[in-house]
Protein backbone atom coordinates (compact mmCIF):
# COMPACT_ATOMS: atom_id res chain seq x y z
CA UNK A 1 0.00 0.00 0.00
CA UNK A 2 1.35 3.40 -0.63
CA UNK A 3 4.90 4.13 -1.61
CA UNK A 4 7.60 2.38 -0.05
CA UNK A 5 11.45 3.68 0.21
CA UNK A 6 14.59 1.34 1.45
CA UNK A 7 15.80 4.31 3.36
CA UNK A 8 14.86 4.98 6.71
CA UNK A 9 18.17 6.30 8.25
CA UNK A 10 17.74 8.15 11.16
CA UNK A 11 13.80 7.91 11.53
CA UNK A 12 14.17 6.57 15.26
CA UNK A 13 14.58 10.01 16.41
CA UNK A 14 11.78 11.23 15.48
CA UNK A 15 10.07 8.77 18.45
CA UNK A 16 10.80 9.62 22.11
CA UNK A 17 11.83 6.23 23.79
CA UNK A 18 13.74 4.26 21.01
CA UNK A 19 16.76 6.65 21.54
CA UNK A 20 18.04 4.26 24.09
CA UNK A 21 17.78 1.34 21.60
CA UNK A 22 21.96 0.05 21.24
CA UNK A 23 23.46 0.35 18.14
CA UNK A 24 23.15 -3.29 16.74
CA UNK A 25 19.04 -3.38 17.32
CA UNK A 26 18.77 0.50 16.12
CA UNK A 27 21.00 -0.41 12.84
CA UNK A 28 18.37 -3.84 12.54
CA UNK A 29 15.20 -1.62 12.73
CA UNK A 30 16.57 0.94 9.99
CA UNK A 31 17.44 -2.13 8.13
CA UNK A 32 14.16 -3.98 8.37
CA UNK A 33 12.08 -1.32 8.37
CA UNK A 34 10.32 0.77 5.51
CA UNK A 35 9.10 4.77 4.89
CA UNK A 36 5.28 3.72 3.46
CA UNK A 37 3.51 6.65 2.09
CA UNK A 38 -0.21 6.76 1.11
CA UNK A 39 -2.25 9.80 0.08
CA UNK A 40 -5.15 11.47 1.89
CA UNK A 41 -8.50 9.22 2.09
CA UNK A 42 -6.32 6.05 1.73
CA UNK A 43 -7.83 2.86 4.22
CA UNK A 44 -5.10 1.79 5.64
CA UNK A 45 -6.61 -0.76 7.27
CA UNK A 46 -10.25 -2.18 7.58
CA UNK A 47 -12.11 -4.61 9.80
CA UNK A 48 -11.24 -8.97 8.98
CA UNK A 49 -7.47 -7.31 7.68
CA UNK A 50 -4.28 -9.28 8.76
CA UNK A 51 -2.07 -6.62 10.82
CA UNK A 52 0.83 -7.08 9.09
CA UNK A 53 3.13 -3.89 10.05
CA UNK A 54 3.03 -1.29 12.72
CA UNK A 55 3.05 1.83 11.58
CA UNK A 56 5.14 4.90 13.27
CA UNK A 57 3.90 7.75 12.08
CA UNK A 58 6.50 10.47 10.76
CA UNK A 59 3.86 13.24 9.27
CA UNK A 60 -0.17 13.02 9.00
CA UNK A 61 -2.68 12.07 10.43
CA UNK A 62 -4.95 8.88 10.79
CA UNK A 63 -8.26 8.51 12.07
CA UNK A 64 -9.30 5.64 13.53
CA UNK A 65 -13.50 4.44 13.75
CA UNK A 66 -15.49 1.35 14.21
CA UNK A 67 -19.10 0.77 12.65
CA UNK A 68 -21.61 0.40 15.71
CA UNK A 69 -24.30 -2.50 15.50
CA UNK A 70 -26.49 -0.13 13.83
CA UNK A 71 -24.35 0.71 11.23
CA UNK A 72 -23.34 4.15 12.56
CA UNK A 73 -19.62 4.90 12.75
CA UNK A 74 -18.08 5.65 15.68
CA UNK A 75 -14.65 7.75 16.30
CA UNK A 76 -12.16 6.48 18.53
CA UNK A 77 -9.12 8.07 18.32
CA UNK A 78 -6.12 9.86 16.11
CA UNK A 79 -2.98 9.05 15.12
CA UNK A 80 -0.58 11.78 15.41
CA UNK A 81 3.02 12.21 13.68
CA UNK A 82 5.47 10.67 17.01
CA UNK A 83 2.08 8.25 17.54
CA UNK A 84 2.06 4.42 16.80
CA UNK A 85 -1.65 3.09 16.00
CA UNK A 86 -3.20 0.79 19.55
CA UNK A 87 -5.40 -1.03 17.79
CA UNK A 88 -2.49 -2.21 15.48
CA UNK A 89 -0.05 -3.01 18.46
CA UNK A 90 -3.21 -5.78 20.18
CA UNK A 91 -3.62 -7.09 16.93
CA UNK A 92 -0.31 -7.84 16.44
CA UNK A 93 0.33 -8.95 19.98
CA UNK A 94 -2.64 -10.96 19.83
CA UNK A 95 -2.48 -12.21 16.44
CA UNK A 96 -5.96 -11.29 15.80
CA UNK A 97 -7.72 -9.17 12.92
CA UNK A 98 -8.59 -5.53 12.68
CA UNK A 99 -12.11 -4.94 13.88
CA UNK A 100 -12.18 -1.38 13.14
CA UNK A 101 -10.71 0.80 9.69
CA UNK A 102 -8.40 3.26 9.78
CA UNK A 103 -8.34 6.12 7.31
CA UNK A 104 -5.53 8.95 6.17
CA UNK A 105 -7.20 12.24 7.32
CA UNK A 106 -3.85 13.82 5.36
CA UNK A 107 -1.41 12.60 3.32
CA UNK A 108 1.07 10.41 5.16
CA UNK A 109 4.14 9.02 5.35
CA UNK A 110 4.92 6.36 7.95
CA UNK A 111 7.35 3.77 9.34
CA UNK A 112 6.33 0.37 8.56
CA UNK A 113 7.91 -1.94 10.69
CA UNK A 114 6.80 -6.00 9.92
CA UNK A 115 5.70 -8.29 12.30
CA UNK A 116 8.72 -10.34 12.23
CA UNK A 117 11.07 -7.36 13.28
CA UNK A 118 8.07 -6.51 15.88
CA UNK A 119 8.19 -9.73 17.45
CA UNK A 120 11.88 -9.87 17.69
CA UNK A 121 12.45 -6.74 18.89
CA UNK A 122 9.90 -6.92 21.70
CA UNK A 123 11.31 -10.21 22.59
CA UNK A 124 15.04 -9.24 22.29
CA UNK A 125 15.11 -5.78 23.48
CA UNK A 126 13.70 -3.83 26.78
CA UNK A 127 13.54 -0.42 24.98
CA UNK A 128 11.89 -1.41 22.29
CA UNK A 129 9.31 -3.44 24.79
CA UNK A 130 8.84 -0.41 27.10
CA UNK A 131 8.32 1.60 24.09
CA UNK A 132 5.64 -0.18 22.80
CA UNK A 133 4.18 -0.95 25.89
CA UNK A 134 4.11 2.88 26.74
CA UNK A 135 2.12 3.95 23.66
CA UNK A 136 -0.15 1.58 24.24
CA UNK A 137 -1.43 1.77 27.94
CA UNK A 138 -1.18 5.53 27.25
CA UNK A 139 -3.66 5.19 24.22
CA UNK A 140 -6.15 2.70 26.24
CA UNK A 141 -5.97 5.35 29.35
CA UNK A 142 -7.38 8.15 25.99
CA UNK A 143 -10.04 5.24 25.48
CA UNK A 144 -11.42 4.88 28.74
CA UNK A 145 -11.94 8.75 28.77
CA UNK A 146 -13.56 8.45 24.98
CA UNK A 147 -16.08 6.07 26.89
CA UNK A 148 -16.84 8.14 29.97
CA UNK A 149 -17.33 11.60 28.05
CA UNK A 150 -20.27 9.30 26.02
CA UNK A 151 -21.42 7.81 29.03
CA UNK A 152 -21.17 11.24 31.68
CA UNK A 153 -20.60 14.08 29.53
CA UNK A 154 -23.53 16.60 27.93
CA UNK A 155 -23.46 16.18 24.19
CA UNK A 156 -23.44 19.99 23.74
CA UNK A 157 -19.95 19.93 26.00
CA UNK A 158 -18.43 17.82 24.00
CA UNK A 159 -18.99 19.13 20.66
CA UNK A 160 -17.90 22.79 22.04
CA UNK A 161 -14.68 20.50 23.03
CA UNK A 162 -14.32 18.80 19.81
CA UNK A 163 -15.03 22.19 17.58
CA UNK A 164 -11.69 23.61 19.71
CA UNK A 165 -9.81 20.52 19.15
CA UNK A 166 -10.21 20.50 15.47
CA UNK A 167 -10.60 23.88 14.38
CA UNK A 168 -7.20 25.53 12.22
CA UNK A 169 -5.37 28.48 12.84
CA UNK A 170 -8.10 30.46 11.29
CA UNK A 171 -10.81 29.00 13.63
CA UNK A 172 -12.39 27.18 11.07
CA UNK A 173 -13.28 23.43 11.67
CA UNK A 174 -13.75 21.58 8.19
CA UNK A 175 -16.54 19.24 9.00
CA UNK A 176 -20.40 18.59 7.56
CA UNK A 177 -22.53 17.87 10.56
CA UNK A 178 -22.63 13.93 9.98
CA UNK A 179 -18.81 14.34 10.02
CA UNK A 180 -18.74 15.33 13.53
CA UNK A 181 -21.96 13.28 14.57
CA UNK A 182 -19.66 10.24 13.72
CA UNK A 183 -16.99 11.81 15.63
CA UNK A 184 -18.78 12.22 19.18
CA UNK A 185 -21.20 8.78 18.19
CA UNK A 186 -24.17 10.19 17.77
CA UNK A 187 -26.73 11.59 15.06
CA UNK A 188 -26.35 14.36 12.83
CA UNK A 189 -29.58 15.50 14.04
CA UNK A 190 -28.36 15.93 17.40
CA UNK A 191 -24.97 17.91 15.69
CA UNK A 192 -26.97 20.43 13.91
CA UNK A 193 -29.36 21.00 16.92
CA UNK A 194 -26.46 21.75 19.19
CA UNK A 195 -24.57 24.18 16.69
CA UNK A 196 -28.13 26.11 16.04
CA UNK A 197 -27.74 26.81 19.85
CA UNK A 198 -24.23 27.67 19.38
CA UNK A 199 -25.10 29.73 16.35
CA UNK A 200 -28.10 31.56 18.89
CA UNK A 201 -25.26 32.49 21.43
CA UNK A 202 -22.88 33.68 18.74
CA UNK A 203 -20.47 31.36 19.25
CA UNK A 204 -20.16 29.71 15.33
CA UNK A 205 -21.10 30.94 12.37
CA UNK A 206 -22.00 27.90 10.10
CA UNK A 207 -21.42 27.68 6.21
CA UNK A 208 -21.65 24.23 3.73
CA UNK A 209 -19.03 21.87 4.89
CA UNK A 210 -17.60 24.01 7.67
CA UNK A 211 -17.92 25.87 10.77
CA UNK A 212 -16.30 29.20 11.85
CA UNK A 213 -15.81 29.73 15.35
CA UNK A 214 -16.89 32.91 15.92
CA UNK A 215 -15.95 33.25 19.82
CA UNK A 216 -13.53 30.66 21.52
CA UNK A 217 -14.00 32.02 24.88
CA UNK A 218 -17.79 31.09 25.04
CA UNK A 219 -17.03 27.84 23.33
CA UNK A 220 -13.97 27.52 26.09
CA UNK A 221 -16.09 28.68 28.90
CA UNK A 222 -18.65 26.02 28.34
CA UNK A 223 -16.27 23.45 28.24
CA UNK A 224 -14.52 24.74 31.66
CA UNK A 225 -17.15 25.24 33.39
CA UNK A 226 -18.68 21.83 32.74
CA UNK A 227 -15.46 20.12 34.05
CA UNK A 228 -14.74 18.68 30.47
CA UNK A 229 -10.91 20.50 31.00
CA UNK A 230 -8.99 20.85 33.56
Amino acid sequence: MGTKGQNTANWIDNFKGLGGLPDDLRAELEAGSEIVSVPSGTVIFSPGQTADNLWLLLDGTVRVQQKSETGRDVFLYRVHAGDSCVLTTACMLAFEDYSAEGTAETDVTAVAIPRRVFDDLVARSPVFRTFVFTAYSRRITDLFTLIDDIVFQRMDVRLAARLLELADADGIVHATHAMLGTELGTAREVVSRTLSEFHRRGWIEQARGEVRLTDRDGLDRLVKTSGAQD
